[in-house]
């Protein structure tokens, strides 16, 4: 069992690690800041996580393999044979960094309600859904405000909802008793088709206007 989570959560680690590479590649950062933002991105959400919940040291740093991916992962993304061609085909460039952030975004949405529960199963619900969201979405609120940008969260296609939507999707497939091999994995898929879906459609949640906006 601890080795299908640890499996899970590697794939999330390299996802989130390459959405940071790349947005920092977009930048035009340098290797530290493609370095720092790729790690930042795939281990934030997970110490925002564990600091929620009680776990001190963080786990990336109890266990410094998922740092040590997050870095070779983003240093990989930085060199040009990989970059330049991410680069020039910028349709492909955006699409695999959408793809990569909603990976990490599914995966870590999920692992974040696991890892509450594996502490303490007496958390609320509530509790459980909040930290779920913020596994998901911590690393990239964190990449998108080091990046300059305003985080994704806020603005594009139902972010935190997805989170959220696979959080719920898991606690009610454990509630169901259906096995953990296969909640785990069927709710961080939701997730990422729900991102999908809203891209392809234009999904998003209603937007507040500004004053010019309304004045006209």
């Amino acid at each position: 069992m601890q080795t299908f989570f640890f499996i899970l959560e590697l794939i999330g680690t390299v996802a989130f690690s390459i959405s940071g590479a790349m947005t920092a590649i977009r930048k035009q950062m340098d290797v530290f800041g493609v370095v720092f933002l790729g790690t930042v991105t795939a281990v934030g959400g997970g110490a925002l996580r564990d600091l929620m919940i009680g776990v001190t040291p963080p786990s990336c740093f109890q266990n410094p393999l998922f740092l040590v991916v997050a870095i070779v992962t983003a240093f990989l993304f930085f060199l040009p044979f990989v970059r330049q061609p991410a680069l020039r085909h910028y349709k492909t460039f955006d699409a695999l960094l959408f793809l990569s952030d909603s990976v990490g975004l599914g995966v870590f949405a999920v692992s974040g309600v696991q890892a509450a529960l594996a502490v303490s199963g007496q958390f609320s619900i509530v509790l459980l859904l909040f930290v779920g969201m913020l596994t998901g979405t911590g690393g990239g609120i964190l990449r998108d405000i080091l990046a300059g940008d305003t985080p994704y969260v806020f603005i594009k296609h139902v972010y935190a909802m997805a989170a959220i939507a696979g959080a719920v999707l898991y606690l009610i497939l454990l509630e169901l008793q259906v096995s953990m091999f296969v909640a785990y994995p069927l709710s961080a898929a939701v997730v990422v088709v729900m991102r999908v879906l809203a891209a392809r459609f234009k999904w998003n949640l209603p937007r507040a206007k500004g004053d010019e906006e309304n004045a006209g």
